[in-house]
Order: structure tokens, then sequence, then C-alpha cells
């Protein structure tokens, strides 16, 4: 049970500086980007996808209208 606790922790702790870096940019392409490039690290090409979806959501949340 410990070793299964210790890993949620490490890949709960992966995901939020994943989703931190993904409001990295200036634009909404560098988020993306950005995002992306910090999912791919964490898992791979699944998270470079959602990485990259996160960025882009992140980038268009924060476009000013």
């Amino acid at each position: 049970m410990t070793r299964i606790a210790s890993r949620l922790a490490v890949v709960a702790l992966a995901g939020a500086g994943a989703l931190a870096l993904s409001a990295c940019g200036h634009s909404i392409e560098q988020k993306a980007a950005t995002g992306a490039i910090a999912g791919a690290v964490v898992a791979g090409p699944v998270g470079a996808a959602v990485g990259g979806a996160a960025g882009a959501a992140v980038g268009h949340a924060q476009k000013p209208h």
C-alpha cells in the first residue's frame, strides 16, 4: 500500500507541475507548446497531447477580448 501511495503522490505532483508549466508563454501557441513539452516529460505522447490542450485552453482563457 505504501508503494501505491507514493507513486500516486509523484504522479499528482508531476501533473500539477505540467499544468503550471502549461501557463508559461505569451501567445496561445507558446502556451500550448510549453504545455506539450511538460506533458511529454511527465507522461509521454499522451501527456504531450493533454499538456498541449491545457496550454491552448489557458491561452484562450487569458486572451483579452
